[in-house]
């Protein structure tokens, strides 16, 4: 499983510790470390390795987005998500300069919270799992043009179905020319074959997806799947 590790640089421990607690809530993340000012927050970077840093703004020593030019400097890999009181444009605009992931303004409902990590958590699902890319790719990893509506359009999911897997799945069947079992999406997925055959028919059923009947080389039937171009 993939795992995430992160570190929640925030002055206010009660803030931190429910910051912490939000982050339970996914099993890919893994929190390493809580740092209360800026010095800290370098020391721990520099310990730990960490790859996802939640950012505070206001802390004693230093502003966070006047942290940012060091953090690039020498952890550029990590990933950063804002989360502060700062309401000035000045902030916003010197943290995207800087690359960050998303800005949470506080207070930071859990709902909110868990939307941003998710949206996270299937932007580095996606990346790990293609080598090559196309437009639509980039879209989708940006949130930008069809790719993204092909998870987002229309009603809500259904009871079983997620974004990231359902994403992940339309992916694999993109990379495939001569169609898939649910069993081989199951395997490059890393799930289940019902879990495969469940997000594959529902695919079929928005018309994302088409399936044929294939006889191997024994006689034996199989159902393929196909993404709709």
């Amino acid at each position: 499983m993939l795992k995430i590790r992160a570190v929640i640089a925030e002055d206010d421990f009660r803030v931190a510790d429910i910051h912490e607690k939000f982050l339970k809530n996914f099993d890919e993340i893994e929190v390493v470390g809580k740092a209360v000012n800026a010095k800290k927050t370098l020391r721990i970077l520099e310990q730990k390795s960490p790859d996802l840093l939640l950012l505070d703004v206001y802390m004693p020593d230093q502003l966070g987005t006047d942290l940012l030019p060091d953090i690039r400097k020498k952890f550029p890999n990590v990933d950063i998500i804002m989360i502060t009181a700062a309401t000035d444009k000045d902030q916003l605009e010197k943290a995207l300069h800087y690359g960050v992931e998303n800005y949470l303004i506080k207070p930071v409902e859990m709902k909110r919270f868990n939307q941003v990590i998710e949206e996270y958590l299937k932007k580095v699902h996606l990346m790990k799992s293609k080598q090559e890319i196309d437009q639509d790719f980039v879209d989708l990893i940006l949130n930008k043009g069809s790719a993204i509506s092909e998870t987002n359009d229309g009603p809500a999911l259904p009871k079983g179905v997620d974004e990231i897997t359902l994403a992940k799945v339309i992916e694999v069947l993109k990379a495939s020319d001569i169609g898939l079992s649910a069993e081989q999406v199951s395997g490059q997925i890393g799930a289940s074959r019902t879990t495969a055959r469940r997000y594959l028919e529902y695919l079929i059923s928005v018309k994302k997806c088409k399936a044929e009947v294939v006889y191997g080389v024994v006689g034996r039937p199989e159902r393929r799947y196909y993404k709709v171009q």
